[in-house]
């Protein structure tokens, strides 16, 4: 591998569109060829990423092989080395005194608990061998920057751009504001890409509908999630003259959209106005989402496409980041974020539903009146890129 070369690194493959549509806009704003680690090689071969000047590897896994999973695990007992796993996770993009610029993909890693040790250890990994780091696009839980070991590796990051400003505020007041920006998601940049519209598609009358495994775990009253999106499906149905399109963001095993999408599909397919859509790449989800009148989304990456091309957007969110993009966009996100920790009565998306319809046109000009300059914001990273990589 080149030094000139900038890592990213910290990716979990494009079976997410949204960490796909993360790489593919970033991408585009480097100076430089990107080397990709990846935990998923594979998908990223198979999407929109395949086409960009972006070398993909594939990262080696300690837990595929007992043996070595065995021999690192005691490695790093006896000789107190956590970087171990990182280095031979790494061991593509890792040397002694390496110059290159490495990002770590923010996104919301940093939300999850079965993250952190392993950023810790990989930002902590590349600066003992010459490298500078950067934490992209990250939304970070402002509790969690109380904890002594994550403002210390926020601390060792050479720069940390935010993309909405509950987490940049949250960072400026841990004492990192000096090598903080708040820039909003690259994907908000992301190409659209048109494909035939399927079977099915109401021009000017389609509700985009995602929903995600994720805002279901997240759900207080067990089943909740389901009865809301099955009532407000029911609803739309026999109060309006909208079709409804189900469109999945997130296609892994474990973690799959196509699921619950598919349980909803079965409820109603045969009124005859609800389709499901299948996988696509992200620029290609993005199309249909473009083309829908609205949209209700949980994954994040969904609603940001929705936001990007402008159409009124409700989104059902778990965390900070839907709270702090739609805060940035609204000035509040107040009834444009409906915490899923929040739904209590199978109505209550119907009632969230009704508001977004009421809100519908002044939504639209929003949006069309603010992405503009948005966008340029989003873009504005690049020069924070370039500036990083120079110096390196």
């Amino acid at each position: 591998m080149k030094d000139d070369k900038i890592v990213l690194y910290m990716h979990a493959g494009s079976g997410n569109h949204g960490c796909e549509a993360i790489v593919n806009s970033l991408c585009r704003m480097l100076p430089k060829p990107a080397i990709l680690i990846t935990n998923r090689a594979a998908e990223d071969a198979r999407y929109s990423l395949r086409d960009l000047r972006c070398e993909i590897v594939q990262e080696r896994s300690i837990e595929k092989n007992v043996l070595v999973h065995t021999w690192y695990y005691v490695w790093r007992m006896l000789m107190k080395d956590p970087e171990s796993f990182m280095r031979y996770r790494y061991r593509a993009v890792c040397g002694k005194n390496a110059r290159r610029l490495n990002i770590s993909i923010g996104g919301d890693n940093y939300c999850y608990d079965n993250m952190l040790d392993r950023l810790i250890c990989s930002n902590r990994m590349f600066h003992r061998q010459g490298s500078k780091t950067m934490l992209f696009g990250c939304s970070v839980e402002p509790e969690l920057l109380k904890r002594p070991e994550i403002a210390e590796d926020m601390k060792r990051y050479d720069a940390i751009v935010a993309r909405e400003s509950i987490t940049y505020g949250a960072l400026c007041k841990a004492g990192l504001k000096e090598r903080t920006f708040l820039c909003p998601d690259p994907a908000f940049l992301l190409e659209t890409k048109e494909l035939p519209l399927p079977g099915g598609w109401a021009e000017g009358k389609m509700l985009g509908l995602n929903i995600s495994p994720m805002i279901v775990e997240n759900e207080k009253t067990p089943g909740i999630t389901m009865e809301n999106y099955k009532a407000l499906i029911a609803h739309i149905l026999e109060t309006t003259d909208l079709h409804v399109a189900l469109i999945p963001h997130v296609i892994w095993e474990n973690n799959d959209d196509r699921r619950p999408i598919g349980e909803l599909y079965e409820a109603f397919a045969h009124t005859g106005r609800v389709l499901k859509l299948e996988d696509a790449s992200a620029p290609e989800l993005k199309g249909y989402i473009a083309r829908c009148r609205m949209f209700i989304g949980a994954r994040t990456h969904a609603t940001i496409a929705a936001y990007s091309s402008c159409v009124p957007t409700l989104v059902v969110g778990y965390s900070v980041k839907a709270q702090g993009i739609a805060q940035d966009l609204f000035g509040t996100s107040d009834d444009y974020v409906i915490p899923v920790q929040t739904l209590a009565k199978k109505e209550d998306l119907i009632g969230a539903f009704e508001w977004l319809k009421g809100q519908e046109n002044r939504m639209r000009l929003h949006l069309e009146t603010v992405m503009p300059e948005y966008q340029k914001k989003a873009a504005a990273a690049q020069e924070i890129i370039w500036k990083m990589a120079d110096q390196g």
